[in-house]
């Protein structure tokens, strides 16, 4: 089977030590593309340097909502350079964290530079990728009232089932990742099995977010497949059409042609 990544850093620091036997393990296990994501400046940079050395990989360029003091007018032309590449296909990751900032001026310091960065996904004709961590009515908010005019997807999705219904609405995509392999897992579960099958999009979020049965351990793309057999068994399909209809998601939602 064609497998692939929507979302991984093999631009972290722990996977750029041994970047090439990270890429050798990835296509051991069958991929054929993998979407690094940056998540400040000086990563999104290594995610456009990695795409240009090794044929499976695609970046996003994007500023993470843990760095959003970065985002000034200058870091955003930064961004709009490097989406110039031919490699680069999404803006990402970008969104609201409020797990990690509880702090209401830290929270709302965040909002504009998702909003700015939207603008940008819209100019430059890219689909966004989204990042909302305890964040989810306020990232519905700010995606209904800046709509993405070349969609996007909530990546590692976290929110309930009702609200997924209400961001379909918004012809975004869902992107979900090894916790859907863990016994408590109910609700990513749940979500899974009711998202229509033409939103779903694979992806490890590595070094983060290993699957069992390798959970405590870095993640790598090449555990991929133990998600899509997740997915399949949650979704009660066979693994081999559920992988076919992720991956023609994939292309749809980032204009992939391979």
């Amino acid at each position: 089977m064609v497998y692939f990544d929507s979302h991984c850093h093999l631009n972290d620091e722990q996977m750029l030590v041994n970047i090439d036997e990270q890429i050798a393990l990835l296509r051991q296990a069958g991929l054929t593309a993998a979407l690094c994501i940056g998540y400040d400046l000086a990563s999104s940079k290594r995610a456009v340097e990695l795409a240009n050395i090794y044929p499976e990989i695609y970046a996003a360029v994007g500023i993470h909502p843990d760095n959003a003091a970065e985002c000034s007018k200058e870091a955003i032309e930064e961004l709009r350079k490097l989406a110039q590449d031919p490699n680069v296909i999404a803006i990402g990751e970008i969104g609201l964290d409020y797990y990690w900032h509880k702090d209401p001026e830290e929270r709302a310091a965040q909002k504009p530079v998702f909003v700015s960065q939207i603008k940008l996904a819209d100019e430059l004709g890219l689909p966004i990728s989204v990042h909302a961590r305890d964040a989810v009515e306020d990232t519905y908010r700010i995606l209904k009232e800046n709509n993405p005019k070349f969609g996007g997807v909530l990546h590692c999705y976290s929110g309930s089932v009702e609200m997924m219904r209400e961001f379909l609405k918004l012809g975004l995509y869902f992107g979900f990742d090894g916790p859907i392999t863990y016994k408590n897992a109910v609700t990513p579960k749940q979500c899974v099995r009711e998202c229509p099958a033409d939103r779903l999009l694979v992806e490890t979020d590595s070094p983060y977010l290993s699957p069992t049965p390798f959970r405590g351990k870095p993640n790598n793309p090449k555990n991929i497949p133990y998600i899509v057999a997740e997915m399949a068994r949650i979704r009660e399909c066979d693994e081999a059409l559920m992988n076919e209809q992720l991956w023609k998601n994939f292309k749809k939602m980032f204009r992939v042609k391979q």
